[in-house]
This record gives structure tokens, sequence and C-alpha cells, in this order.
């Protein structure tokens, strides 16, 4: 039987529910890896030249590489809740960005309700052991949205994203228990003192502390998988690199330092002020390779290699204020838009998925998929079954090129904190915006037009008139995030 013939046996199986689930062969780990604002053009396999990702580029050299893969919002959230559920934000609970409490309080944002179906409860049934490593954001400690609650055996990080913007926080959550670290009370509000020399690198010290959160998260993945090692995992490894504040430790910096004409950041609302704003966002890019180096070094090790695995995608484009410089970066590919938008360069992430048994080393697909295909597809790998209608179809097909195989999706829907919708439907894509009071539509012609520069909704009122429809067919009213008509 040659190569192409046994792929197509294996995924026969998969799709009957029945792969993997041999007592003399385990089921396969899967590590997702999300990059929180990490932009396609911030990784050398999709192009990037000042930024060193060596690793992620091997995973893209020894695995498949994705060029039309998207995003399940425009903003962390709800992206966040698209990929959990397998279902786009016109079904979703989430859809926004939602706070509970005050700005500083951290006390978590709108919680996922209870019993909802996600990747880790679908996989626990088949017997994997699960964990959530990084950034939460989906419901506070206790809630029915933490993610004890949501199939998670282990969690680790923060669990409120906005406590996520310091790099050097005082405490972290173990589970439900919160666990103190040694770092000074850093204002993420704080702007540099008037009185003190902004070029002076010593004056910038009160914004670093003495543990990096990603650091302790890249030291909790390694230990979960020590310990899974023996019975499939799943682990949901949601990095907060490189999402802004600018903080890394300076020695990450010292590569980078000199590459770049970089002015100081002095800081806003948000987030802390950088002496090296350009050379710091660059580093924490490539802090998050060398962790996921760690993460497939372990894997060596353990040899777990071939039968783990991996995805790396972004949770939505890159993002465009606190010092960073997605344009010098080319961040977003020339696309237009960044995070917070619902134009190409808000919504298209990166996305590398490595498999050694099963993914065709250095491919290149152009196949449409979105975040909420993850649920089907690491369904599909496991022989789980998923309960009620979602919106994903599963990619295993394309993964193990059987892409004659592959079904399609009909059409992509995001819709975003109840002002922004967009809709591809094949080439073409409407995208809507409801502010102050008002409500804009554009289409435009992707294949003609992949950087959306040409407005075509005054010549094709027919397309826009079908996509309408079809945005009101598809859509459920959401109590939380209601369109601001």
């Amino acid at each position: 039987m040659d190569a192409r013939m046994l792929k197509s046996v294996i995924f026969a199986f998969c799709c009957i529910g029945l792969a993997f689930t041999s007592q003399a062969q385990r089921k396969p780990n899967i590590i997702y890896i999300l990059g929180d604002d990490l932009g396609r053009g911030e990784i050398g396999a999709y192009g990037q030249k000042k930024i060193k990702t060596p690793n992620i580029d091997r995973l893209a050299k020894e695995g498949m590489l994705f060029t039309r893969h998207y995003s399940g919002c425009a903003v962390c959230a709800p992206s966040r809740c698209a990929l959990l559920t397998g279902t786009h934000t016109g079904h979703t609970f989430i859809r926004g960005n939602k706070e509970v409490g005050t700005w500083e309080s951290f006390n978590g944002q709108l919680s996922l309700p209870e019993a909802t179906q996600t990747i880790a409860t679908v996989l626990k049934k088949t017997g994997y052991t699960t964990a959530c490593i990084g950034k939460w954001g989906l419901g506070g400690v206790g809630t029915s949205g933490d993610p004890k609650s949501q199939g998670f055996d282990y969690f680790f990080g923060y669990n409120c994203q906005r406590h996520a913007h310091n790099y050097y926080p005082q405490y972290l959550y173990r589970n439900q228990l919160k666990i103190e670290i040694d770092n000074p009370d850093i204002k993420e509000h704080t702007q540099f003192p008037k009185e003190k020399d902004p070029m002076d690198p010593e004056n910038y010290q009160q914004f670093v502390g003495n543990t990096y959160a990603p650091a302790l998260m890249e030291e909790e993945a390694i230990k979960f998988i020590q310990r899974s090692q023996d019975q499939p995992f799943f682990l949901f490894f949601a990095t907060p690199l490189p999402h802004l504040g600018l903080q890394v430790p300076a020695s990450e910096v010292e590569p980078y330092k000199d590459l770049f004409d970089d002015k100081p950041y002095l800081g806003d609302k948000g987030y802390v002020p950088c002496r090296y704003p350009r050379a710091t966002y660059a580093a924490m890019v490539t802090y998050l390779d060398k962790s996921i180096g760690q993460i497939m070094e372990v894997l060596r090790i353990l040899k777990l290699e071939k039968d783990t695995l991996i995805c790396l995608v972004g949770d939505n484009g890159p993002t465009f204020n606190g010092g960073t410089d997605s344009a010098y970066f080319e961040s977003a590919l020339n696309l237009k838009g960044l995070k917070a938008s619902v134009y190409e360069g808000g919504l298209l992430a990166p996305c590398i998925m490595r498999w050694p048994k099963m993914i065709p080393a250095g491919t290149t697909s152009p196949h449409l998929s979105s975040m909420w295909d993850m649920l089907p597809t690491f369904a599909s790998i496991a022989g789980a079954s998923v309960e009620g209608p979602i919106d994903g179809i599963s990619m295993l097909p394309t993964l193990i090129g059987q892409g004659e195989a592959q079904k399609k999706h009909e059409y992509l829907y995001w819709e975003c904190a109840g002002n922004l919708q967009a809709l591809r439907q094949g080439d073409w894509k409407l995208v809507i915006r409801h502010l102050k009071k008002e409500t804009s539509m554009e289409l435009y012609n992707l294949k003609d037009d992949p950087s959306e520069a040409k407005d075509l909704k005054d010549t094709h009122p027919d397309i826009v008139a079908r996509m309408l429809k079809k945005v009101e067919a598809i859509r459920t009213d959401s109590k939380e995030f209601p369109l601001k008509k």
C-alpha cells in the first residue's frame, strides 16, 4: 500500500470516529499555541525580515502553512470564544471584550455560560487530560466561565485579560488559587516622569519587575507535558505574547537594540513607557518563538514529536497602539486594517500546523478556514463526538493531504461588540460598520483586490443586497452585544 492510499484509509477511520482508538496506538497529543495580537507578517515563514522566529519557521518547514486562515474575531475574548466553541461570533455568547468590574479590579470578562461545549469538554470525553496556560479572558475565577468549569483540568496564568497588560504581575492563578509573585506594583497607566531624561534607559527600571510571567508559563507548559506524557493531552498555550505592554527582560532586547531607529515611548492610558519600543516588541515575538522552541525540545526528549499535533495561530490582527509600530514591521503584510477592525488586516491570522506522522512537510495551503474549525478538527483527530450544531468544519482532510475530500465553507461571518460585521462569501466580502448612529457598508472582491482598496458597493448593489440577506439569516440576536443600529 502506497503512502497516499494509507492516508486515505486513516482519513476514513477518522471520519467515522474510529481513528486512534486501538489500545496499541495512543491518540495524538494536541498543542494549540495562540499568539496574542501576533500578526502574520511578524513571522519569518510569512516573510518577516527584521524579527527572528527560527522555531516557528521550523514548524512551517516541517508542517503546513495556511495562507487563508481567519481569526475568530478582531479582538481577544470573542476570538477565544469562537475558537473553543466551534461557532462564529454571529452565534457565540461572547462577541466583544465586555469587562466585569472596574478596569483595575481584574475581575475578568463576561463568562461563558454553564455547560458550554468547548474543545476541552469534547476531548476530555475521549480520555484527554487538558490544560490552559496563559491568558484566559472568558470568565472570572469561580464563575461559570472559569477554565475549570469549561473542561480544563489545569489552569495557570492570567484569568483577566486586563491583568495581562502587565508582564510583571504580583500574582497569577493556578486553577482558582492566587499565586503571589515577587514583583513590584507596576501601574500600567503610569506615564514617564516629566522630570527625568527619556533617553536614559535607567529611568525605565521602575517599569520592570523580577519575574517575567511568560517565563513562568513556559515552565508550566513543560511541566504539564512531562507529567501528561503517558496519556493523550490537550494543551491550550494561550500566551499573552506579544500583546502590549512593551515589557521583556533586558537581555532579550540587546540583539535588537541597535538595529532600529528607536524613539522612546512615554506611555499612555493603558501601557507602560518603553525606551526601545521597536526592539522590545521584536524581542517579545522572539521570546514567544523561544518558548515554542522549548516546547518542541521537550517533545523531542520525551519522544512525543511524531504523536503530537502543534498548531500556532494568532487570535486577531496585529495591534496599533501602546508604542507598537505594525507599519514598520509590516505586521499585517500591508493589508487594510489592524486589530479591532474587520478588514483583512484585522482578521487574517497566521496558522501553522506540524504533525510529523500525518501532515506533509513544507506544504502551503490556501484552504479557507477559521478558528472555529479547530473544535471539529480536533474532534475528528481524537475520534470524539460533537453535540449540537456548530459552524466549524473539520480541516483534517487538508492536513493529511486529502484535499479532494475537504468540505468547504459556504461563508465566513464575524461581528464585533455590536459595532462591526463582515461576511465573506467566495471572493466577495461585505463590511458593515455601525458607528455614531449611522450604518455604512463596503463591498470588496478579495480575489482582485486583497487589500480592500476599491469599494464596489455602488457598482454591485445586487451582491450587497444578497449578502445583507444572508447576514440577517445566519446571525442570532445577542442580549449582551446588540447591534448598534
